[in-house]
């Protein structure tokens, strides 16, 4: 009776097991990768990935070289166990060495036998067998990454591989640590700059506050940044008058303060050659409205105060209203209603009396606008209140504010004259 065969049963290959060592060493480089993305500063990445690789590997020599692309070269950035090549070191791009093969090629190179790779310079008489592995994200080469061994064939393939996913995290993490540092140093550069501008723009504020025979004039300016577009000046015009000016720029910061700063130089030359505030913004208008960029504008109040007559005649281009402090009471003066400069527009002159013990208050939307935790904002009625009080002058104002917005930032630069007669 034949005999029927029975069915072939499926057989399972089962992986052997990875030495416990080649398991210990995937799990050290697992962790490498996670943290090396940690680490924004450039020396002290690379030094924590040649030294926990030399440490884990027991190899002979660890290397990270990065590119120099303007001359075609990588550069030695950190070594351990080197003792021929040091920091700084350079191998031209294809043409010396493994380094430079493998920075042309952007494939990794291993040599089982140093002594019969063509592309291998001696180094280390210890080195047997080396691998050179390129750093490379996004097709951007950053350097070449090597590790040496005393044995004959040291890496094997599981190695290899390991390494080679190492390299891909350690190229991402100095491609980000370059980035942060061209940030913090294009920061750096803006903070100098700023701090150069701060300068500048504090120079063209006043000295010190004119002497006028019967009334006493202060003035107060505080940026919400670094620099501002608000600005105030006193211009002497001779036969005791005083050209008294408050403008605010649109917009904040460097462009706000190079505005400024122009409009600035123009009215102190009109101001020179006219009396008449009405006619000085005019003509002021006239160069503005060609040179200001589209969207840009200065509001301004621009008066010449004649102690003689106790008056002050005052042009209003676009500017909060000033207020009057006269007999106990504070209201907010009429002073035409001009467009700010940079828009076509004409100006008139208002008149104003300045009878003794009279306070008259310039001031820029930073001061009434400035806002607490709650969003309550400051206001004309509290900066009113303030004005009445006897001790009452620019820096009190400012000061004032300050309390009144607690630990909220003032949104806009906040600028005050106050003039006592």
């Amino acid at each position: 009776m034949a005999t029927v065969p029975r069915p072939t049963e499926p057989v399972t290959l089962v992986p052997l097991p990875l030495p416990r060592q080649r398991v210990q060493e995937f799990l050290n480089i697992q962790k490498a990768a996670g943290r090396i993305h940690s680490v924004l500063d450039l020396d002290e990445l690379i030094e924590r990935v040649v030294d926990e690789v030399a440490q884990w590997l027991h190899c002979v020599e660890t290397n990270i070289f990065l590119c120099d692309h303007e001359r075609q070269e990588v550069v030695l950035a950190c070594t351990r166990g080197c003792t021929v090549n040091h920091k700084g070191h350079r191998f031209k791009i294809g043409k010396e060495g493994m380094v430079g093969y493998v920075a042309a090629t952007r494939r990794m190179r291993y040599a089982p036998d140093v002594a019969q790779d063509p592309y291998y310079e001696m180094c280390e008489e210890a080195t047997r067998s080396e691998v050179a592995i390129p750093l490379e994200v996004s097709g951007q080469l950053v350097g070449v990454f090597t590790v040496s061994c005393k044995e004959l064939d040291g890496f094997a393939p599981e190695q290899l591989r390991l390494l080679e996913g190492l390299a891909e995290h350690v190229a991402s993490a100095v491609l980000n640590a370059r980035r942060f540092e061209a940030e913090r140093q294009q920061r750096k550069q803006l903070s100098y700059e700023a701090d150069e501008a701060q300068i500048i723009q504090q120079a063209l504020f006043p000295k010190a506050s004119p002497f006028v025979p019967g009334f006493a004039i202060s003035g107060a300016s505080l940026p919400a940044g670094a620099v501002g577009g608000d600005w105030y000046d006193f211009i002497c015009l001779g036969e005791d008058l005083v050209g008294v000016v408050l403008a605010d720029v649109s917009g904040k910061g460097m462009a706000a303060a190079l505005l400024m700063s122009a409009t600035r130089g123009m009215l102190r030359s009109l101001a020179e050659a006219c009396q008449c505030p009405g006619d000085v913004l005019d003509r002021l208008n006239r160069l503005l409205v060609n040179d200001f960029p589209p969207g840009r504008f200065v509001t301004m109040l621009y008066g010449v105060l004649d102690p003689k007559s106790r008056t002050i005649a005052i042009a209003n281009a676009g500017h909060l209203r000033p207020l009057l402090a006269v007999d106990g009471r504070c209201d907010i003066v009429e002073t035409g209603s001009g467009l700010p400069l940079g828009m076509p527009s004409e100006y008139e002159r208002c008149m104003i009396d300045l009878p003794p013990s009279a306070r008259l208050v310039l001031y820029s939307d930073g001061i009434t606008e400035a806002e607490n935790e709650h969003g309550e904002e400051y206001g004309v009625e509290r900066l009113q209140a303030h004005v009445l009080k006897p001790e009452a002058n620019a820096q009190s104002v400012l000061d004032d504010v300050r309390r009144f917005a607690g630990t909220r930032t003032l949104r806009d630069d906040a600028t005050v004259i106050f003039l006592q007669a």
